[in-house]
């Protein structure tokens, strides 16, 4: 999605950024996981694949994108963002009869950050993105019904369950975004610095060599 492909949200723990070409390589490897794409219901993809796949998702006016970065890590200039990679979260508007509807989606790839609290503050830096900028007033997750962990950090949050799918084996959550909704977010603690991301992109640049 367009509108923030220069967008950079900073929180206490994390950091997301757009989802650029340099960001490709770790993300393919992370997708040769069996675990990850089972959980993602995701098919392995060329290298080349991926590339074009990341284009897509810059383009797409239904999909917004932001790649989880370690705030620490990336606090280091002389660490490159590449390696301060977690995973990736998303919003999906996918619905046209109901616009403010956002499936969101996020992935823990890095089995050492989880469990960590990560995933509840990338949920809610990227709510309070998807109301405050996309309009959004409703949030749903699809969840496979054996990632327990998964559905019970949802269901903290405050989402409830609406159906289960056997079929697919998922469970559907959802979350309305009402006028408390900005207040209880950050009563829960959620801290959101909006920069822009061309700039500290270009800090973290070593300085070139004479």
């Amino acid at each position: 999605m367009k509108i923030n492909e220069n967008t950079l949200l900073e929180g206490q723990k994390v950091v997301l950024v757009p989802y650029n070409k340099n960001h490709v390589p770790r993300y393919h490897e992370w997708m040769k996981s069996p675990e990850l794409q089972q959980l993602t219901a995701s098919e392995p993809l060329t290298l080349e694949q991926e590339y074009l796949m990341q284009q897509s998702w810059r383009q797409d006016d239904d999909k917004c994108t932001f790649i989880v970065l370690d705030k620490q890590r990336w606090a280091d200039a002389s660490v490159d963002e590449d390696q301060c990679m977690v995973g990736d979260v998303n919003i999906f508007l996918t619905d046209p009869t109901e616009p403010s509807l956002a499936e969101l989606e996020i992935m823990i790839a890095e089995p050492s950050y989880r469990g960590k609290g990560i995933g509840k503050e990338v949920a809610r830096m990227m709510m309070l993105y998807g109301v405050n900028k996309l309009g959004v007033k409703k949030f749903q997750v699809k969840i496979g019904l054996n990632n327990e962990i998964s559905i019970t950090m949802f269901k903290k949050l405050r989402f409830q369950e609406v159906s289960v799918c056997q079929v697919f084996k998922e469970v559907t959550l959802e979350l309305a975004a009402d006028e408390s909704f900005t207040t209880r977010l950050r009563d829960d603690g959620c801290v959101v610095k909006e920069r822009d991301y061309r700039q500290t992109r270009s800090s973290r640049q070593p300085p070139c060599s004479e």
